[in-house]
This record gives structure tokens, sequence and C-alpha cells, in this order.
């Protein structure tokens, strides 16, 4: 019996264990929630591996750590059980299993894939070398997981991201890099109707700042820079003394992100007897075709020694813990979770047949890599040690 057979005959099992995390609802901010959830996602991981996780706090958040056998490192699996939903989102947005369609919050994004991610490792007869990590924090930037996933990830020869796939089951070859500012702006408030001359609008000078960070997009190298939350002011007959505006930076490669970077700390105040602060800068950086392209390959070659159609590939505007494992020369292939679509939306959802044709993947690309074949290694050279 393959792989792919055994995973499938355990499908009610994958769907029972998916209905029990989507149905403790773990939104990023609320600790608690996070932490409840990361109960749940152990006892499963506990169930199937046979081994309870390193329980690893940080911030308030809790993250799980399972590492296998006593050599280094060479596989990492990487997902996180934190989502967008708030609790209470269950009332209107239930569990459902219809017309071979599974659905509820957090499914696609990324319950499913945490729930395949442990049985594609229960699958393997030798787990020696393999790592698997879920953080609960990933929605928010990973702000308490990043050095976790950084150094978890630094000298393995591969990190598998179990994140849902890009349209029709494509992995995630491809990611923007991501940068994330505050700019403040200081005035002077002044009687709008009496002195206006009198006040330093800050209005005006964020009208000024947006105008000009806007224009660092560039369409033509996948750039953008979005100014997005925005606030200012007090009352409708004062001249507004404070301002700010958030920015969102998308970028394909590094040297854009620099460019942008230092255009924005570049900015200078329009009016007279304005100031500017700038907070932020590079959150999380690229991760490139060159990261991706040897185990995207792989995983080609292992899906039709499965029986099973080649996945494509794609490239994405939005980041996830992938673009950390890529930033610390770990080649890395995203997207390989649930087949399905609507994250963060109302129709999120995922295919059901997929499940396990994509644990499977999941479980001999694995054991592939464990075999020993460094061809994988090529992007990054000098960056694995085994």
């Amino acid at each position: 019996m393959t792989v792919l057979d055994r995973l499938t005959r355990r499908l009610p099992e994958m769907l029972a264990d998916i209905e029990r995390l989507v149905t403790c609802e773990s939104p990023s901010h609320d600790v608690v929630a996070v932490a409840r959830s990361a109960d749940v996602v152990a006892e499963t991981g506990a169930r199937l591996l046979g081994a309870e996780p390193e329980r690893i706090v940080l911030q308030g958040r809790t993250h799980l750590r399972w590492r296998f056998g006593d050599g280094p490192a060479r596989v990492l699996i990487s997902g996180h059980h934190d989502t967008v939903w708030p609790v209470g989102s269950l009332r209107t947005r239930p569990f459902t299993v219809t017309g071979g369609v599974l659905r509820g919050p957090g499914c696609f994004d990324m319950k499913a894939g945490v729930v395949q991610a442990l049985h594609a490792v229960a699958e393997l007869p030798d787990r020696s070398g393999v790592t698997v990590l879920i953080t609960g924090d990933e929605e928010l930037g990973a702000p308490s997981s990043r050095e976790l996933i950084e150094s978890t990830a630094t000298g393995c020869a591969a990190a598998l991201v179990l994140e849902a796939s890009a349209d029709g089951g494509a992995l995630k070859t491809e990611r923007k890099g991501v940068s994330i500012y505050q700019l403040r702006v200081r005035g002077r408030a002044a009687h709008a109707g009496l002195e206006p001359h009198r006040g330093v609008n800050a209005s005006v000078e964020l009208a000024h700042q947006i105008l000009a960070i806007q224009a660092l997009a560039d369409p033509g190298r996948g750039t953008t820079v979005v100014p997005t939350a925005l606030a200012a002011g007090t009352t409708m007959n004062t001249v507004p003394a404070e301002g700010e505006t958030a920015v969102d930076v998308r970028v394909a490669d590094r040297d854009e992100q620099q460019r942008v970077d230092r255009a924005m700390r570049a900015l200078v105040p329009v009016l007279p007897g304005a100031r500017l602060q700038l907070d932020g800068g590079p959150n999380r950086p690229p991760l490139e075709a060159t990261a991706s392209a040897a185990l995207y390959e792989r995983a080609v070659a292992v899906a039709r020694r499965l029986g099973i159609p080649a996945p494509a590939r794609a490239a994405v505007g939005g980041a996830s813990d992938g673009n950390l494992t890529a930033g610390v020369g770990t080649p890395t292939l995203d997207g390989l979770g649930a087949v399905g679509g609507g994250a963060h939306a109302d129709s999120e959802h995922v295919v059901v047949a997929e499940l396990p044709r994509r644990a499977a993947l999941v479980a001999a690309l694995t054991a592939d890599l464990l075999a020993g074949d460094r061809t994988v290694l090529s992007a990054y050279p000098d960056a694995v040690s085994s």
C-alpha cells in the first residue's frame, strides 16, 4: 500500500482533526485563545507522532516544536495555528463538509495545512532529521516567533511551508517581501477660522508626504507602496497639529526593498515648521525564485512518482514565515498545504479530495530529502552544514 493509499484511508481521521482545530478559534491577538488552540495542536501531534512537542511561549503566544533524531536538522516543516478570525466567527461561519468542500474560519489559512503536516510526518518510517514548527502569531507578522523560525531554519537543507496553496493548488515559489512603516507628522494647532496662518497643518503635510510615498512604487518591478490607514486632527475648527499614515510596501527583490527603505528615510517636510517621524522598516525579506527552484522541481518529480498531477507554481504578493526561512538562506518551498481558496474571506474553503494528496506529497518529498540527495542545495551551496 502506498503512502497515498494510506492517507486516503485516513481521510475521515484528517477531517475530524481539522474540525477540532477549526472549532477551537484562535485569533492572533487573543493569547488565551491561541494557547487553547496550541493545546489542541499538541494533543493531535502527540497522538499522531508519539511525542510531545516543546511548548515555547514568547510574548504570551504559544508555539510548538517537534524535533526528531539526535543528528542535525535537515528538513523543517513549518506552519501556524493562529487565524485572522475573531472568537465567535463560528456562529456565522460554522464548520461544515458538504459536497466535497470543507468550510470554517481558518480552515484554508491554515488549519488544514497543520493537520496535513502532522499526518505527513506520521507517515515517515524514519523521522530523524525532521523538525515540525507550528507558530501562533504568523498573521501578525511573527513578532514573537521570528527569531525562533530563523534559528530553527538555519542549517536545514529545506523548509517546507504548509501554508495554503495558490489558485488551483499551485505551489508558492515566490513571495514578495514586506516593509511596514508608520509616518507621523507634527505641526502646530491654531483656530481654523480666526488665525489658520498661525498653525502648521499636519493634514496638508501628510497630503504632500502621501503623494511622495506613492510615487516610490515601481509597477515594472512589481513594487507596490501603498499608504493605508490615515488619521489627523481633533476638531473640525482646529488646524491639525498631528497626523499619521501607515504604509504597506511589497517588493519582489531585496534591492527594491532597500531602495524604498532609503527613500522613506530620506523624506523631508514640505511645510515650514512641520516635523516628521518615521517608524518601522523591512518586516520580511522576499522569497525569491532562486530559493525554491530546486525544491519545486523535486516536488514535481515526487508528484509524478505518486501518480498525482504535478502542481503548478505561482508568485504571490502575500508574505508568510517562508519569507523568513528563505531569508536565512534555507531553500524554501511554500504553499504545500490545503487546496481551496478564500483566505481571510467569507468564501474560505478547502477541497476535501486534495487533503490526502497534498499530505502524501509532503510525506514523500520529505522522505526524498532525507534520503541524502543534496541537489536541492544548489541555490545556496554554502548555506547548509549537515
